[in-house]
């Protein structure tokens, strides 16, 4: 593949022959592609929380505790900070077809190492190879949650871009919800652990087959855009220095990445902080499951309405207010015993307003940012967002017993165990009401750090308006796009 300036050689000349001939094209075979991407970032995540749901069974199995047990899903925040940078240089500079198949070879062998404890005999120290093999697939996950934005621009026209985006974005929570859905079904005992583990490396294993067989190029022949024509025009690290010096784009990365921090939060904490009041473990498991299946909703039906529509920022700002308002009200009836149903209702509300705006706030990073990298631009958020959902996470969760947690965990307090917790910790509950306020309160000033401070021009669309090329949808090129384009100054200078 070509240097950054060089995904389409011969750029400015090539422009001229597309629009005399026919303009840009899509290719059908980026829908294989988008595949592709959703399978392994789906994959990804179920083998990101495929232990949690079953953990004590897992523990008693392998004579782990229960901190060890915990960090086979942590090691995924941890290794996302410093690997989150090498992800994105990989994007940009290397390659999405290449960063694609390594991303899945990498998810693919973490599986099979996390299993060789239940597939060798001998083994001393299992949790050795259960953490490994988490921490290789922790570091495809990089890769994987910052393609989605690069595929979109690279092979989507513009007015599929937020669809694809919202695709490739939303699997991940559908991963997790399978695996919260699945671990439990297949681990009755001890003995169905393999089973779990095995099953687990099956999709791993299609996915590497499918990016292996089917991904062929980075980029297609001919560009669906003006914007994929520019894409990646700037180096990684004078793309990264004009990020910094964006105030839109760091507005974005603050707030959202405050978001993100904010919603793995809640997902870690939701079992504790119900079954104060007496909700059980299997009720927490549905309010999750209606927080993910409605979020995924929500973002179909908002990708849907901005690639129609382009009004990105109205979109996020309507979608974080709503989302402040139910986040508000889930710290507050959360406190209060016997609502289940209304519960269920705010935490599906949550993930009906606050899933939707992701592949959005995705999308409006590279708006803002053009014509840096995608990976760049999409990536330098989500970095921001793992390391804020990281310390959110350990500052509220005592049991980590992590010390940058000091601030949440001064405010939780245990007390008596009152007659209707259904905690199974063996202590008395943490009082969590100060702490979901502190929770709601942060998502209210994320909100409105937006609403009152994010302005910005649509960049990558006003290129494409000025240019204004058709667009062909149809696999088989046309006369353009046949001809080799090492001879478009040839072709550029016929009459």
């Amino acid at each position: 593949m070509a240097g950054p300036a060089g995904d389409w050689p011969e750029a400015a000349a090539a422009t001229s022959v597309r629009s005399a001939l026919g303009g840009y094209r899509a290719y059908a075979r980026r829908w294989v592609f988008l595949l592709v991407i959703s399978l392994l970032s789906c994959s990804n995540a179920t083998l990101w929380l495929s232990f949690a749901p079953v953990a004590d069974t897992i523990a008693r199995h392998f004579l782990l505790s229960t901190e060890q047990i915990n960090w086979l899903s942590l090691v995924y925040l941890v290794v996302s900070i410093p690997s989150g940078v090498v992800a994105i240089w990989v994007l940009d500079s290397v390659g999405l077809c290449r960063a694609t198949t390594l991303g899945a070879f990498l998810n693919f062998w973490g599986s099979v190492i996390r299993s060789m404890p239940c597939m060798a005999l001998g083994i001393q120290d299992p949790f050795v190879f259960l953490l490994g093999g988490q921490s290789f697939c922790a570091l495809a996950q990089t890769l994987v949650i910052f393609s989605p934005a690069k595929l979109a621009a690279l092979w989507f026209p513009e007015h599929q871009r937020a669809t694809a985006n919202m695709i490739g974005t939303m699997s991940n929570p559908l991963g997790i919800l399978v695996a919260n859905l699945l671990s439990p079904t297949l681990v009755k005992t001890e003995e169905d652990i393999p089973l779990m583990l095995g099953t687990y490396i099956i999709p791993a294993g299609l996915t590497f087959l499918l990016a292996t067989a089917c991904l062929w190029e980075s980029v297609p022949p001919t560009p669906p855009s003006v914007g994929a024509a520019q894409s990646t025009s700037l180096s990684f690290l004078a793309g990264l220095k004009l990020l910094t010096r964006n105030k839109a784009y760091m507005v974005l990365a603050v707030c959202f990445g405050g978001g993100i921090g904010i919603f793995s939060s809640f997902s870690a904490l939701l079992e504790q902080v119900l079954c104060v009041n007496g909700y059980s473990s299997e009720f927490a498991g549905l309010c999750g499951a209606l927080f993910i299946v409605f979020g995924v909703l929500g973002a179909v039906a908002l990708g849907l309405y901005v690639d129609r529509t382009k009004h990105f920022t109205e979109a996020i700002k309507i979608g974080l207010c709503l989302t402040s308002l139910a986040c508000v009200a889930f710290a507050v009836v959360s406190q209060l015993q016997g609502q289940t149903v209304v519960l269920a209702a705010i935490c599906s509300l949550l993930g009906f307003f606050g899933f939707s705006v992701a592949p959005v706030a995705m999308e409006l990073a590279v708006e803002c940012s053009f014509p840096v990298g995608e990976g760049a631009a999409a990536g330098l958020v989500f970095v921001l967002g793992t390391e804020a959902g990281l310390r959110a996470s350990w500052l509220c969760r005592q049991a980590e017993g992590v010390l940058i947690m000091v601030l949440l965990t001064s405010l939780t307090v245990r007390h008596a165990e009152p007659s209707v917790s259904t905690c199974q910790d063996g202590q008395g509950p943490l009082d969590w009401k100060a702490p979901m306020l502190l929770m709601a309160g942060l998502c209210v000033l994320f909100s409105c750090l937006f609403v009152l401070l994010f302005h910005t021009p649509y960049r990558r669309l006003q290129a494409e308006a000025e240019a204004s090329p058709s667009i062909q949808e149809d696999e088989r090129p046309a006369t353009a796009a046949a001809l080799d384009l090492d001879h478009a100054p040839y072709l550029a200078a016929m009459p």
